[in-house]
């Protein structure tokens, strides 16, 4: 009897010492995605604009939507990160600069239903007089990156970012981060003709 309480006293003691350490829950884990780095080439594209590309867009379909008010409809395909930017050129003319800024406001203020937060940014190259502003929409919301740039005299540009996907955040994060840069570069490469 007295060997069975030994027993069972050093087994007690033992459980309660032989581990040395807390346990610590795994870090979460997170989709490693690697895009190539980004390289860019001007387009050849027969637009009242000009701006550079990231060679990883493998197609550009410009179409034009209204040849008497010269508005143009300008498709840069991303195949590999399943995502598009969108763009529309519109001519301005006397009085359609204010509704079309106030419209482009309008159309990023439509994802706050979606989106945990937007942010903007303005955009100035007084040099090449491109002004403008360029949004990143945090969370769940359809389009990640929207942005439009004028230069308040007679050309107005507004761009958004898709994807082919459901709109998770998570995942499609490094994807728009990607393109977030390439948006940039197109606002900064931006030229009116």
């Amino acid at each position: 009897m007295i060997k069975a309480k030994l027993f069972v006293l050093t087994l007690i003691l033992s459980l309660c010492f032989s581990c040395g350490d807390d346990p610590i829950p795994k870090p979460k884990g997170f989709l490693r995605l690697d895009y190539p780095p980004a390289k860019y080439e001007e387009t050849a594209i027969d637009l009242p604009f000009t701006f550079e590309k990231n060679t990883l867009a493998e197609r550009i379909k410009s179409i034009k939507v209204d040849a008497k008010n010269e508005t143009y409809g300008i498709d840069i395909n991303y195949p590999t990160l399943k995502g598009t930017i969108y763009l529309t050129y519109i001519k301005v003319n006397d009085s359609n600069l204010i509704p079309l800024i106030r419209d482009s406001q309008n159309l990023t203020q439509e994802h706050t239903l979606k989106a945990d937060a937007i942010e903007g940014n303005l955009y100035t190259n007084y040099d090449h007089k491109v002004y403008g502003m360029f949004y990143e929409v945090g969370g769940n919301a359809a389009s990640q990156s929207q942005f439009y740039v004028t230069d308040s005299v007679n050309h107005f540009l507004n761009g958004s970012l898709y994807f082919y996907a459901k709109p998770n955040f998570d995942s499609i994060l490094p994807a728009a981060d990607y393109l977030k840069k390439d948006i940039k570069h197109i606002m900064e490469t931006l030229r009116w003709k």
